[in-house]
């Protein structure tokens, strides 16, 4: 514990930012996702005993009883078996008076019907430290994998009510399901493990299983209509069965996808009647990565980033093939090393910024970067300035950047058209029928 509140000490001093600290290797591994400890005991942090991983609340009761140790908001932990090994090692050198805090029970009674038993919670600041790496590390990979689901074009999924087939992106299937059976599960980049939730659905359907109200049926026929008519295509909101294939479950820790749909309807219904009239947007202003430069548009800030700094941060993005979340980190890079002085490609320290503007061009290092490990790293999902526009301009988009799109150009026809019957009697491709038919009829 001294050794971790002088390393932030330092931190604090060096930087300004604190750093996420270093913990035992052990926990410096990938973060496990939704279901990549399912099956793995995990043991208790005071004996021996373990306890599969679905069966928690087992090992919990276990250390109640045995233990007298109480932990603090289990649900909000990111990786509960890594969680209880880091802890079974830190018990094993320092007493746990040193990290809990000790409750007395029956405190006005005989002595000998006393009992203490210890709380491990976020209050201690090395337990806090501790959740937020493993929900850092757990978030990195869940965006990974949401990533990868995004740009696979080797996706292929029959249709669970029709039974069409989809090939290429995940988006054509749910689209579909969405459009044509009025089935949604949400938006696909929304989701994750796609497959394996689109596996539970059907497991359900081909069980003669409501996806909503979860009732048993006889024979697929009964439970189609039943679906049907009972407007029951959607899955149970209360059935956190699905939360774990929500990204939204992985971001805002403590809240499931049910929580904060919830909340988006009750301010729609609020809002409803609300005059708006008075209501004027104030323009959101984009701020210089080098200097205090900001402008309205982003076209503008790019702009004045290549023609004064000479940064081209779409040159940097086609060049390196960079994700959209590789283009977040990297902002959020070189924000961090201007606010430290400090030049993102030789890491040289620097009295004030203008110096450092100056080295950056005098030097060339404008336009070049570290090795790409360097900078992509999880802690820098994470904007130095919360309000830095500038991340809202960023996209995965190629086409935004190669001008306007063909098809564009291709002329709309209007719906309103006011009188449908008059123009098919004049319409040119009427009389060419007609004259055609006479000239076949002469013949």
């Amino acid at each position: 514990m001294a050794a971790l509140m002088h390393n932030t000490n330092l931190t604090a001093k060096q930087d300004c930012i604190l750093e996420p600290l270093c913990f035992p290797e052990h926990l410096c591994g990938s973060a496990p996702l939704a279901s990549s400890s399912d099956g793995h005991p995990v043991t208790c942090s005071l004996c021996s005993d373990s306890f599969p991983a679905s069966e928690k609340d087992q090992l919990l009761k276990h250390m109640v009883l045995y233990h007298k140790l109480v932990i603090a908001d289990v649900k909000l932990i990111a990786d509960f078996p890594r969680y209880m090994l880091y802890w079974k090692k830190r018990f094993t050198e320092q007493p746990i008076t040193d990290f809990c805090s000790v409750i007395k029970t029956n405190s006005e009674g005989p002595v000998e019907q006393q009992e203490h038993y210890f709380l491990l919670c976020d209050a201690l600041p090395e337990d806090r430290i501790l959740r937020e790496l493993l929900q850092q590390r757990r978030l990195e990979g869940v965006l990974d994998q949401q990533q990868k689901e995004r740009d696979d074009t080797t996706f292929h999924r029959a249709c669970m009510f029709c039974n069409e087939e989809f090939t290429g992106n995940r988006s054509s299937l749910l689209n579909h399901m969405a459009k044509e059976h009025s089935f949604s599960i949400g938006l696909p980049d929304n989701i994750f493990f796609c497959s394996e939730f689109l596996d539970t659905l059907e497991c359900k359907l081909e069980n003669m299983q409501c996806l909503y109200c979860e009732k048993i049926f006889r024979d697929k026929t009964t439970l189609k209509d039943h679906m049907r008519k009972k407007q029951h295509r959607r899955i149970n909101a209360r059935n956190h069965e699905y939360d774990r294939f929500y990204v939204i479950n992985y971001l805002e820790l403590g809240k499931t996808w049910e929580e904060v749909q919830s909340e988006d309807d009750r301010e729609l219904f609020e809002d409803e009647d609300d005059d708006w009239s008075d209501w004027q947007a104030h323009p959101v202003y984009a701020v210089c990565l080098f200097c205090e430069q900001q402008a309205e548009t982003m076209e503008k800030i790019y702009t004045h980033m290549e023609e004064t700094h000479e940064f081209d941060l779409h040159k940097l993005k086609t060049d390196l093939s960079l994700k959209f979340y590789q283009q977040v980190k990297l902002v959020n890079y070189i924000r961090h090393e201007l606010h430290q002085c400090r030049c993102y490609c030789c890491q040289e320290k620097f009295e004030t910024k203008e110096e450092l503007v100056q080295h950056l061009v005098n030097t060339g290092h404008v336009m070049q970067l570290p090795e790409i490990s360097h900078w992509d790293q999880p802690q820098y999902y994470f904007p130095t300035y919360e309000n830095d526009a500038l991340l809202t301009a960023l996209s995965d988009s190629e086409s935004e950047s190669e001008g306007p799109n063909p098809s564009s150009e291709v002329p709309v026809i209007a719906e309103d058209i006011s009188n449908l019957k008059v123009i098919k009697q004049t319409s040119v491709l009427n009389k060419l029928f007609k004259d055609r038919a006479a000239v076949k009829d002469s013949n």
